[in-house]
């Protein structure tokens, strides 16, 4: 048996491109004991998966050689995972075997590894905090640039000393270029940008055209500064997720409160929250009432009202309340915190386009650089051409041919998709599973918890001989400390009518049939139709509201009070507000709906009718996987939604699995995918979602590849030439990342 990977995450500063990703991912699996490396750039991480000990300041050195910041991630974990694992099935285990004595960064998340000796700082990184302008990179650019202005007024002057100016100019960009061309060379990058940049700006100066040569290593390093304050704003949209967690929290402790760091409380800690604050943890309400706004997290624009035993998030904001509420996770495991470790996980697990995409680049490079020779040499060796006018065309088509665009035409968009889903409570691990909504053409509902709330409600109240608030005070009154799921519902509906509940003497239950005891002097049993026939006796009409309630899916508790037929209560566990909503707009997409549940047929048949969604119902955990395997025998792509521990065969079953809501564990940890908050209309969503983000990936790439087509034309006839090549990759660049960022702003 294949002993199971372990897996060491780093954070990597400085990464801001595919290109750089792809030099690390090659520089890191050339290392003894390496199984698989995986690499977001937009998670600035990196996940090492590995069977034993980790030579871990070997993959310091390497990625620090290529010119990148890189720490340990956490300081303190591995996590193991089976060698088929995704990137997302990660357990946190203790770091074993390694001594660090000696090691040039820290195990506290905030310094890093520097560069080894002779590596570059070009994609070095501001600090956190500091202004984009101020990071290494805008330093280097702006130096390059001063050189250059400064070699045009001083060539100006002394036109003798003109070539060489410029070539100092050069020099001041092309070195840490050329020097990081190297190392990604050793580390097994040959056909990299920077190598592509260097072989066509030496190229330049070989010829005479030193000028444009140096006004080109200008406008390649302003082209790195913008991809890199792109790459800063896409972090920052799941980074402003992460802030909206308070930094402090008023907790309650020795008969006082105190203010501590958010980031120290326990769970069971009790805080208190001031009308305005947000909500530091993730916790349960035992004191207070409060409009909850949840649209920094959730996009609600409606604030919800929440009291006593409801549970609130970290993050969201009491608008008019004092709350004490006692913390139910540590900041390191709320809501938030899954959230944002989720959506960058998920960024690591490339999805199928951006696969191809990476096989391609690695051909379409080397490919570049034989085109660019050949337009070099044929034209002079066969046609008499002119040497300098013909190597200068083929220094052209190495710039335009920089597989930048190209490369980030995919993974930034599937990472902008990613952070707008988790914005909206829409998570999904990894890009396969986006890609994979926009082929759904099923999805197999679960009931209970999933297109019903997962509680039932009193929904009908009938009266005989006293009014609707009679019969439920005398009913509640009976049900009073009983935590029984109808009892509870029953006590919520009286709270919310403000009905009165008097006390019950002698209340006690009887098994199979009932409750009874004496209220205000009057006998009073609240239970089943058999058993209130056994105690009074009901006339037809009363018998036939009875059948017509249990026709429609609902339970109906029948109250007697001395001796006779006082009223009906029905209940029911009633959908979600938006699930016929949700189901209309599926099949508005051409998606077939069906919801399969274990409960009886009839319950199951009313919610189904009311929905209008095909049934199928008494249904056991393997009755639920199978029917999904039937449905994929019909060539459907099925989804199946479900939010508890009996789903979980048929989630793993379906091609893409969904938790719904506050699921168990077990539907969590199976799923492909989760609705963090209950919305039935968020499966069309994430439809939506992913058919955005696939047009989105279309667009990057007909840009990329459509610019670098005009300009190979243009720069064969002669009518373009190296500033135009390096302003078309980098334009490609900035076009495919600004329209990638335009999916942070989806709304669904």
């Amino acid at each position: 048996m294949t002993a199971p990977l372990r897996q060491t995450r780093f954070k990597i500063g400085g990464m801001d491109c595919a290109s750089c990703a792809a030099k690390i991912d090659t520089a890191v699996r050339r290392l003894d004991g390496v199984a698989d490396v995986s690499v977001s750039v937009t998670g600035a991480s990196m996940t090492v998966s590995h069977g034993g000990a980790l030579p871990e300041e070997k993959v310091l050195q390497q990625v620090a050689r290529l010119g990148y910041d890189i720490v340990r991630a956490e300081g303190k974990t591995d996590r193991r995972a089976s060698p088929a694992a995704s990137a997302h099935d990660h357990a946190d285990h203790d770091h074993e075997g390694h001594n660090h004595a000696g090691d040039d960064h820290e195990h506290g998340g905030e310094p890093v590894a520097k560069e080894a000796a002779g590596s570059s700082h070009l994609h070095s990184h501001a600090e956190p905090g500091q202004a984009w302008w101020r990071s290494r990179r805008a330093v280097l650019t702006l130096a390059c640039a001063a050189a250059l202005v400064a070699a045009y007024g001083i060539g100006h002057l002394f036109p003798v000393a003109e070539r060489w100016v410029f070539l100092a100019a050069l020099l001041v960009g092309l070195v840490p270029i050329a020097r990081r061309a190297l190392m990604a060379a050793l580390a097994g990058t040959p056909f990299s940008i920077e190598m592509l940049m260097t072989i066509a700006a030496t190229g330049a100066v070989m010829i005479g055209a030193t000028e444009e040569a140096a006004a080109v290593v200008v406008l390649f390093l302003i082209g790195e500064l913008l991809e890199g304050v792109a790459a800063g704003r896409a972090r920052a949209s799941i980074q402003g997720l992460a802030d909206l967690v308070p930094k402090t929290a008023l907790v309650e402790r020795a008969g006082g409160t105190s203010e501590v760091p958010a980031e120290d409380l326990a769970v069971s800690d009790v805080i208190v929250v001031r009308p305005g604050d947000r909500i530091p943890a993730d916790g349960e309400i035992v004191e207070g009432l409060s409009d909850i706004d949840e649209a920094p997290v959730t996009g609600e624009s409606t604030p919800k009202r929440k009291g006593v035993a409801d549970a609130v998030f970290a993050g969201t904001i009491s608008t008019d309340g004092v709350l004490k509420v006692r913390v139910t996770a540590a900041a390191s495991d709320n809501t938030i915190a899954r959230i944002v470790r989720l959506v960058e996980e998920a960024q690591e697990a490339k999805a199928p386009t951006e696969r191809f995409i990476d096989r391609f680049s690695r051909t379409y490079t080397p490919a570049v650089l034989a085109v660019g020779a050949l337009v070099a040499m044929l034209p002079p060796l066969l046609a008499g051409g002119n040497w300098n006018e013909w190597i200068y065309k083929g220094l052209a088509i190495l710039l335009i041919g920089c597989p930048c665009a190209l490369v980030i035409s995919t993974p930034a968009a599937i990472a902008a998709g990613l952070a707008a889903g988790a914005r909206r409570g829409l998570l999904m691990k990894g890009g396969a599973v986006l890609e994979g909504f926009r082929r759904i053409t099923a999805v197999a509902f679960d009931k209970t918890g999933t297109l019903t709330a997962g509680k039932p409600v009193v929904t009908d109240i009938v009266a005989y001989g006293r009014d609707e608030r009679t019969v439920l005070a005398l009913a509640a009154a009976l049900e009073q400390g009983s935590s029984h799921p109808l009892a509870v519902a029953i006590l919520d509906r009286a709270k919310a009518d403000k009905a009165p509940v008097p006390p019950a003497l002698a209340a006690k239950a009887i098994s199979g049939k009932g409750v009874e005891g004496s209220v205000g002097g009057v006998a009073v049993f609240l239970g089943s139709g058999q058993a209130a026939g056994e105690r009074a006796v009901m006339t037809e009409a009363q018998r036939l509201a009875v059948d017509s309630l249990n026709g429609q899916g609902k339970t109906v508790s029948v109250l007697v009070a001395d001796g006779t037929v006082a009223g009906l209560i029905a209940l029911r566990d009633e959908p979600r507000p938006d699930a016929a909503a949700g189901i209309t707009a599926l099949k508005a997409e051409g998606i077939r709906a069906v919801m399969l549940t274990g409960d009886n047929r009839r319950t199951a048949e009313a919610i189904a009718a009311s929905l209008g969604i095909e049934a199928r119902a008494e249904l056991l955990p393997q009755d639920k996987q199978r029917i999904v395997g039937e449905l994929q025998r019909e060539g459907l792509k099925v989804a199946k939604v479900g939010d508890g521990i009996n789903d979980a065969p048929a989630l793993a079953a379906a091609d893409i699995g969904i938790a719904m809501g506050g699921g168990t564990d077990v539907a969590l940890e199976t799923a492909d995918a989760a609705i963090l908050h209950g919305r039935v209309m968020d499966v069309v969503r994430m439809v939506k979602l992913s058919r955005a983000v696939m047009a989105n990936i279309g667009q990057n790439i007909s840009v990329a590849l459509g610019l670098k087509a005009v300009f190979l034309v243009t720069t064969i006839a002669g009518i373009t030439g190296l500033w135009p090549a390096i302003l078309a990759d980098t334009g490609a660049t900035v076009l495919v990342t600004a329209n990638a960022m335009r999916l942070l702003r989806w709304r669904g």
